[in-house]
C-alpha cells in the first residue's frame, strides 16, 4: 500500500518556515515504523499437528525491516497488528515528508540567495 502525504507547499518561504513546517507535520506523524507487516504461514515443528496436515499451517504477523545492512524480522499479535500497520503507514508518511522538505528547502535557499544578490 502506498499513502501519499502531499501539502501545501506556498510561492516563497524561508528556510525557517520550512522548519516550522517541517516540525508541525512530523508532530502528527506517530507512532512510526519502518518496514512492512506481513501475513505469514508457516509449518511447526509438532508431529502429528492438524493444522499443518490439513495444509491451513499456522498464520501470524511479522514485521520486517532493516537495520543498516541487517534484515530483520519480528513476531506480532494479531491484536497489535492494526497499531503496526498504522505505525507502518506513518513511516512512509514522514519518508514523503523529508523528501518534500528538502524540495522546499532547496527552493528556500535559492530564492534566500538571490535576494541577497539583488
Amino acid at each position: 500500500m502506498h499513502v501519499r502525504y502531499i501539502t501545501y507547499m506556498p510561492a516563497f518561504e524561508s528556510p525557517a518556515e520550512v522548519r516550522r513546517w517541517f516540525r508541525a507535520a512530523v508532530w502528527r506523524v506517530w507512532p512510526i515504523a519502518e518496514g512492512s507487516l506481513s501475513l505469514r504461514k508457516s509449518r511447526c515443528i509438532r508431529k502429528n499437528c492438524s493444522a499443518c496436515s490439513s495444509g491451513k499451517g499456522h498464520v501470524s504477523y511479522v514485521l520486517y525491516g532493516r537495520r543498516g545492512s541487517h534484515r530483520f524480522s519480528i513476531y506480532v499479535p494479531d491484536e497489535l497488528a492494526p497499531a503496526v500497520q498504522q505505525a507502518v503507514d506513518n513511516g512512509r508518511k514522514l519518508h514523503e515528508l523529508a523528501n518534500e522538505a528538502g524540495v522546499r528547502l532547496v527552493r528556500a535557499l535559492k530564492k534566500q540567495r538571490d535576494e541577497r544578490k539583488k
